[in-house]
């Protein structure tokens, strides 16, 4: 069971990437988003299309911090093999964001940002202990994201 719980605490291989296993994290979040977005279009149900995703990063908000309760007696508290933490974030930096490559991108780079910078209060959470520190710290850095993001999309010059 312990290599099911690293295979998914990795962010299903991610986190094992020889150099910066957190940004590996945020690109799988994209390219899971990519995925989703293939099987799950925005024109299938627009009104409620972030419905389901949003059901999909709460669960995985609540796998992410079992298993990193799982894996960190064998690799340490907050080890930085532990990605899912960046895919959530990340999936919550375009929640109610309209779906695009710029969009996504631009999400990125201000998920990636408040990530490493960790202001307004992400640091903090750092300090809880266990899956509930590791992945809260990620789910308000993609709030934060998502905020910044929803602003500069509703500015008159953005595409």
């Amino acid at each position: 069971m312990l290599g099911i719980y690293r295979f998914i605490a990795a962010g299903f291989g991610a986190g094992y990437s020889p150099f910066a296993p957190g940004t590996a994290g945020a690109v799988m979040g994209l390219a899971l988003l990519a995925v989703w977005q293939h099987f799950v279009p925005a024109n299938y149900f627009p009104d409620h299309y972030f419905i389901p995703l949003v059901v999909v990063t709460l669960i995985f908000n609540f796998v992410g911090v079992y298993v990193t309760d799982k894996v960190e007696p064998a690799w340490g508290s907050d080890p930085s093999r532990v990605v899912i933490d960046e895919i959530v974030g990340m999936w919550i930096a375009i929640l109610w964001i309209p779906p695009n490559w710029t969009n996504w991108l631009i999400a990125f780079a201000l998920f990636r940002f408040f990530d490493i910078a960790k202001p307004l209060g992400i640091r903090k959470l750092e300090e809880i202990k266990g899956g509930w520190g590791v992945m809260l710290d990620d789910v308000l850095a993609g709030i934060y994201a998502n905020l910044v993001l929803q602003v500069i999309i509703r500015l008159p010059f953005f595409p």
